[in-house]
C-alpha cells in the first residue's frame, strides 16, 4: 500500500501553526460549501480544522486520518461532534462508498501515484457527486518546506486537470487562489528558508493581507496563486 510522504512530525508542527490562520481557513471552508452535499467524507483530515467548520453546514461528514498518531488526537477532538464520523483512510485504496462528495486539502501533492488517489476518491462518491480539491501551486515555489512536508509535486492548473480527467472525473471548476500568498510563500520559504509555521507573519498575513485579496479575488480570478482549487464530478 501507498504511503503518505514526508516527516509526520514536521507536518503536524506546520498544520498546529496554520491553524492560527483562521481567515484562511474560512475562505477556503467557503470555496467548498456549496459542492459538499449531504454527506461528504473529507481526506486527509489532519487536526480536524475544516471538518468542524464544514460540519455546521451539512447534516454528516466523514473526517480521515492516514497517520496513527493524528487519528488518535482526531478522535479525541471530534468526540463530542455527534454528526462527525472518524475513521483511518490511507490513498489510495480499493474501497467504494456512496458519499456525497470527497474533499481533500493539500493531500494529493504527499502521494506519488495522483492519479491513482483520485481514481479512490472517484469511487467514495455517488454518481453525480464532486470531488473538491485544493494542492499548492506551480513548481517553481518548490521549496525546502515543501520536502520537509513531503510534497512530491506542485501544480498548475492544467496538471491538476489533467490528473482528475485521467482519474475519470470530469472537471466542473478550477481556479488559482491567494495570488499574494504565492508571493509571500516564495520568498519566506524559497529565500529565507523558513517553515510556514505560527509566528507574526502569519498572523499579519492573515489579519491584513488575506482579507483584501480574497475580496478582490470574488471580483476577478488571478492568473497564479498559492492554491489551485479545483470541483470535478463523478460520471452518472
Amino acid at each position: 500500500m501507498a504511503e503518505i510522504t514526508g516527516d509526520q512530525r514536521v507536518q503536524s508542527e506546520v498544520l498546529e501553526g496554520l491553524a492560527t490562520a483562521v481567515n484562511h481557513r474560512r475562505w477556503f471552508v467557503e470555496l467548498a460549501v456549496p459542492y459538499l452535499g449531504d454527506n461528504p467524507i473529507e481526506i486527509g483530515s489532519g487536526l480536524g480544522d475544516y471538518a468542524l467548520e464544514w460540519s455546521e453546514h451539512v447534516p454528516r461528514i466523514t473526517a480521515t486520518e492516514a497517520d496513527p498518531d493524528r487519528l488518535v488526537r482526531l478522535k479525541e477532538r471530534l468526540a463530542d461532534q455527534p454528526n462527525i464520523d472518524v475513521r483511518e483512510m490511507l490513498l489510495p485504496h480499493s474501497e467504494r462508498g456512496d458519499y456525497s462528495a470527497a474533499v481533500s486539502y493539500n493531500v494529493l501533492e504527499h502521494i506519488e501515484d495522483h492519479v491513482l488517489a483520485l481514481s479512490s476518491m472517484r469511487e467514495l462518491v455517488r454518481p453525480g457527486g464532486a470531488v473538491i480539491i485544493i494542492v499548492p501551486a506551480f513548481q517553481f515555489a518548490m521549496s525546502p518546506a515543501d520536502i520537509a512536508t513531503g510534497h512530491v509535486r506542485r501544480y498548475t492548473k492544467r496538471t491538476l486537470a489533467a490528473a482528475m480527467t485521467e482519474a475519470g472525473l470530469t472537471v466542473e471548476k478550477i481556479h488559482y487562489a491567494n495570488a499574494l500568498g504565492l508571493l509571500g510563500y516564495f520568498m519566506a520559504t524559497k529565500v529565507f528558508r523558513l517553515m510556514p509555521k505560527e509566528g507574526p507573519m502569519v498572523k499579519i498575513y492573515d489579519t491584513l493581507v488575506l482579507p483584501a485579496t480574497k475580496a478582490a479575488e470574488q471580483m476577478a480570478r488571478p492568473p497564479f496563486g498559492q492554491s489551485v482549487f479545483a470541483v470535478a464530478r463523478v460520471p452518472a
